[in-house]
């Protein structure tokens, strides 16, 4: 953010609120994303001379709604309607703050309207010979090979997120209760979930020959590390899993999320409760993890075709065709006599 102009301005108070936030324990990439959303609004009030939170009325924010509509990336590429949702929403909430600060008498976007965004899209899933596939990539023959395949194993055995997988320790692991230690996952919340037998033996490979080698400092407890030997960041677990990917030849987009989206669907389809999904993979709310409920379909194709009465087709003889049909009652005529009835012997 540029130095603010003078102690009421825009930008000054959009500098108190970050650093608000910051306090409050907001992470460091939602701060990161806030304070870009702010900042673009703030230049957007620059150029139109608007110097002051207390020059902000209704028909100001829907002149800056319209301006994210318009606005194009340096791609060429709009903004999507969710982007745009997310930055009236901390415009919303700015201004909500404001009021409570005692620095506006109401908040002037409390009636803005949001644009509506379009249903979700069903999430792309591999299928379990392009998984299989995609972990077969790393070559693991070498350090950082056996490590890539270490990031895979437990995306895809435990369903974590990229960023709780990047923040395990090398205890959140237990292998004797088969299981690992998500500290302050999304929402800031600690969960426990199930890891599998053949993922556990990649991070004990991983433990005895490859992160002592990637070591550097000894009071380092993450998990998985870098080549230089710090934490691994988010990046590199997305590189890896899209690099892997692509070379398995398989051109669904997407990275590290593929493998979630693998894990809750073939669990789903083998009569896994959709509640523990839910708990599994950390969702809020269970309307989250209803979405592979439309991507199961294979199961849902197996059990219309065992109980729906109208899902198989009704097998019968093939109808005759004209000739065969009129050489039949010739033959039949010839044996009965014009009436129908047997001729004499």
């Amino acid at each position: 953010m540029e130095q603010p102009a003078h102690a009421d301005s825009v930008a000054a108070w959009v500098n108190r609120y970050i650093e608000q936030q910051r306090v409050l324990g907001l992470r460091e990439h939602s701060l990161k994303r806030a304070s870009g959303d702010l900042v673009r609004f703030n230049a957007w009030c620059v150029e139109r001379h608007i110097d002051s939170p207390r020059e902000l009325i209704v028909p100001v924010l829907e002149r800056y709604r319209r301006h994210l509509f318009y606005y194009r990336k340096a791609n060429g590429e709009p903004l999507s309607p969710s982007s745009q949702v997310r930055e009236l929403a901390r415009i919303k909430h700015w201004c909500r703050w404001l009021v409570r600060q005692g620095h506006l008498p109401s908040n002037p976007a409390a009636d803005l309207e949001l644009p509506r965004v379009p249903r979700r899209q069903l999430p792309h899933v591999l299928d379990r010979e392009e998984v299989e596939r995609v972990l077969a990539q790393p070559d693991v023959s070498t350090v950082v090979g056996l490590r890539d395949r270490v990031i895979l194993e437990v995306l895809y055995s435990t369903g974590i997120r990229r960023m709780e997988l990047a923040g395990l320790d090398v205890f959140d692991v237990s292998f004797a209760k088969r299981t690992v230690f998500v500290r302050q996952g999304k929402g800031r919340k600690d969960r426990i979930v199930p890891i599998g037998e053949r993922a556990l033996a990649w991070v004990q490979k991983y433990l005895d020959e490859v992160r002592p080698a990637l070591l550097v400092d000894a009071k380092e407890r993450a998990l998985l590390l870098s080549i230089d030997g710090a934490r691994i960041g988010l990046e590199a677990i997305s590189s890896v899993a899209r690099r892997c990917v692509r070379s398995a030849g398989i051109e669904k987009p997407g990275a590290a999320h593929l493998f979630r989206h693998a894990a809750a669907t073939f669990m789903l389809e083998n009569g896994a409760d959709l509640r523990y999904i839910q708990e599994m993979l950390g969702h809020a709310e269970i309307g989250t993890t209803q979405v592979y409920t439309h991507v199961s379909i294979d199961k849902l194709q197996s059990i219309h075709a065992a109980t729906h009465p109208g899902a198989k087709l009704e097998r019968r003889p093939p109808e005759e065709a004209p000739e065969a049909h009129h050489r039949k009652h010739k033959q039949r005529r010839a044996v009965l006599g014009d009436d129908g009835t047997a001729g004499e012997g």
